[in-house]
């Protein structure tokens, strides 16, 4: 991903990215306030993937009313969970919002943790073709051994990359050569609909201690039992979806289910979603440690100025 960009001539996109229960949503708003004292409008949209699902208000710790300070936030549940949204859905729609925003000579302050999200927005996606039905069908129903020894004679450069107990990117990689007789490395080399070289990019990543941000894992996730995160569940259960969808998938869900399914105690359900909490908190932590490009400034205490983040910004 691009690093930041401070080019006075392109227009202004602040960014906070993070694990989850950084205060990436609590930054956003205190830097929207900042922008706004300047003089400009300051819109946050979100880059979370859980927090796009409509069903998952609870679940996901999307912003309430009060918590949203009156600033103006976008893409915050705009998605029925019944439809899956892909990075590149996200990206199409974050484009507009931020095209949007720009027009109204505002500044558009992106929030989340959802790394895939902001790859594809900032750097494009491949323009990959849809799958085959029959080769994704048929690929899908093979063991991942078997699937990784054809990826192997097909694309032995990704095969190597590629942990061979990865199903799903193996299966990714092998249905994508098997369809369009290009591997996916051939397909990344010609991105679409990138933003990184237009904006000026103000990224700011949180990675406060790692003890902090457990135990504010795992009072989250209590405090989300205590707010209604069973009846959200059971309401989503009701729906009948596919098992499959992204919404079903989330983190709480799962838990919640097994026990609204009668299989464990609540006192057993939270451990198990505090835990589920932390482990998605660690490999975000990883993630944005070591991802995103040096010029994405480290904040690495949970107490912070935005003022001093985002000091070339607000100079703007």
């Amino acid at each position: 991903m691009r690093s930041s960009d401070t080019t006075a001539s392109l227009p202004p996109v602040a960014l906070i990215a993070g694990p989850t229960a950084s205060g990436k949503s609590d930054c956003a708003v205190a830097l929207a306030h900042a922008v706004e004292r300047t003089g400009r409008r300051a819109v946050v949209i979100n880059a979370d993937s859980a927090q796009v699902y409509a069903d998952l208000s609870v679940l996901s710790a999307r912003p309430s009313s009060e918590e949203m300070g009156g600033i103006e936030h976008r893409l915050f549940g705009s998605w029925d969970g019944a439809t899956a949204c892909s990075a590149a859905d996200w990206a199409t729609e974050a484009r507009h919002a931020i095209a949007d925003v720009h027009a109204s000579g505002g500044v558009p302050i992106l929030v989340g943790g959802t790394g895939l999200y902001l790859r594809t927005l900032i750097d494009g996606i491949a323009p990959v073709p849809p799958i085959a039905p029959a080769i994704r069908a048929e690929v899908r129903a093979m063991q991942v051994a078997e699937a990784h020894l054809a990826l192997t004679r097909l694309d032995p450069d990704r095969a190597a990359a590629l942990n061979p107990a990865d199903a799903t990117r193996v299966a990714r990689a092998l249905e994508v050569v098997q369809s369009t007789g290009r591997t996916l490395a051939e397909w990344q080399t010609d991105r679409i609909g990138a933003i990184g070289g237009s904006i000026a990019l103000h990224a700011a990543v949180l990675l406060p201690p790692r003890d902090w941000l457990y135990e504010r894992c795992d009072r989250r996730f209590a405090l989300m039992l205590e707010r209604g995160a069973l009846a959200e569940v059971e309401a989503l259960l009701a729906r009948r979806l596919d098992p499959a969808l992204p919404v079903m998938r989330a983190i709480g869900v799962p838990e919640i289910a097994g026990h609204l399914a009668g299989e464990w105690d609540l006192a057993e359900t939270q451990r198990r979603g505090a835990q589920a909490t932390r482990n998605y908190a660690k490999r975000q932590y990883t993630w944005f440690r070591n991802q995103p490009p040096p010029g994405w400034t480290r904040v690495p205490s949970q107490n912070y100025d935005v003022a001093t983040i985002f000091e070339v910004l607000l100079r703007h």
